[in-house]
């Protein structure tokens, strides 16, 4: 039986030169991750803009009120949930923050500001490493 097919938007947000990054909880129902990092985002609903997604899913997570800059990367990961084989294509977008205070759900249970070029130093999900080194490639 083929994957399950998913389209998805992740945040790469940008608060005074630092990212943030997501630890995923244990109680996540979808989750594969727990106690890794990951960027806010998640999938697309059938006729959702992707941008209107993305900041859905950025306010569900981390109540946090974003505005999307430009796209930065696409990943593509394949994850088994609850028994089920998934392919998810990620679609990663440069944000900065319009709120900064934020309201964790329950799928994550804790929050770090990071240095993007100290990614490696965090157990950050091995499928958003692409993504931090894009932009650091990049960033001026």
């Amino acid at each position: 039986m083929p994957p399950k097919l998913f389209l998805a938007t992740k945040a790469f947000i940008i608060y005074e030169g630092k990212v943030l990054i997501l630890r995923e909880s244990g109680s996540y129902q979808d989750g594969t991750n727990a106690g890794r990092y990951d960027l806010p985002g998640g999938r697309l609903n059938p006729g959702e803009k992707y941008d209107e997604a993305l900041a859905r899913e950025v306010l569900e997570e981390t109540g946090l009120t974003i505005k999307i800059k430009k796209p930065l990367s696409v990943g593509e990961w394949h994850p088994t949930v609850r028994g089920e084989e998934w392919q998810i294509v990620g679609i990663f977008f440069e944000c900065e923050v319009v709120t900064n205070e934020i309201k964790l759900s329950e799928d994550h249970d804790a929050f770090e500001w990071i240095n993007p070029t100290e990614f490696a130093q965090f157990p950050i999900i091995p499928n958003l490493h692409d993504v931090f080194k894009t932009y650091n490639m990049f960033a001026i």
